[in-house]
């Protein structure tokens, strides 16, 4: 069982969602609900939780702020928020769990579910490390993501990403080096995450940064040819916004 302290300004929320953990999470235990930020980063360090849930928008300390100022971070985290602001972004980057008010059932038992099986790692939570990492960076220009593989979360640096390839509902990543991972995500999720000032979808199946092409071959759509030897198509409609997007 995981012990969980919630924090939320809003006392409607806060009960709303201890509820909900009572109603159809048994594997939770709550040990203690806060409607103050700075009450919050008292009972994390003095009752070190498993799991925390933690809105974000909330006067004078924020969530990030809150997280920040802690010590112990040796637990999983779930986001709560109203908004799908551009923090979520970082969120996602850091392979941690949100959930949008107004709280889904099924939405809060998959997170749950997310934390107990990830509960098993001892020691400081990396994605919580990341995150902070991230969110302290000038918005949307996150260094490193975490990717879930079969191992489990692997923590990369943006800059090494060569490019992306889709692979029905699965993602491989080639990075620098000759590393390989496959993700079980589909292309257009990381789409999204990845800066698009860097990234530019070539093809439904690939997604390159633009800082590994070496060479440009003319054609129908044409080809691209990567700093790795790798040649990829780029799809004939995507041909001028690609050449614009690399200067020509």
């Amino acid at each position: 069982m995981l012990k969980a302290i919630l924090i939320d300004d809003e006392e409607s929320s806060l009960n709303s969602l201890k509820e909900k953990i009572l109603q159809h999470c048994s594997e939770i235990k709550i040990i203690s609900f806060c409607d103050n930020p700075q009450e919050g980063i008292i009972m994390i360090e003095t009752l070190k939780p498993d799991l925390v849930f933690l809105d974000i928008e909330m006067p004078i300390i924020n969530g990030f702020t809150l997280l920040q100022q802690l010590s112990y971070k040796s637990f999983e985290l779930i986001f709560v928020t109203a908004y799908d602001h551009y923090a979520i972004k970082a969120i996602r980057y850091s392979a941690l769990d949100y959930l949008l008010k107004p709280i889904e059932i099924e939405d809060l038992k998959n997170a749950v579910d997310r934390a107990i099986k990830k509960q098993n790692n001892s020691g400081p939570n990396k994605q919580l490390e990341l995150l902070l990492e991230n969110i302290i960076i000038e918005k949307c220009k996150f260094k490193s993501i975490a990717i879930p593989t079969t191992q489990g979360l692997q923590f990369i640096k943006i800059e090494e990403i060569i490019y992306l390839e889709a692979n029905v509902n699965y993602t491989k990543f080639y990075l620098t080096n000759n590393v390989k991972y496959t993700v079980c995500k589909t292309l257009k999720k990381f789409e999204e995450m990845l800066p698009d000032d860097v990234f530019f979808r070539i093809h439904n199946s690939y997604l390159v940064n633009k800082n590994y092409i070496e060479k440009y071959i003319r054609g129908d759509g044409g080809q691209v040819v990567l700093s790795n030897g790798t040649y990829l198509e780029v799809a004939k409609r995507k041909k001028a916004e690609f050449l614009k997007a690399i200067g020509f």
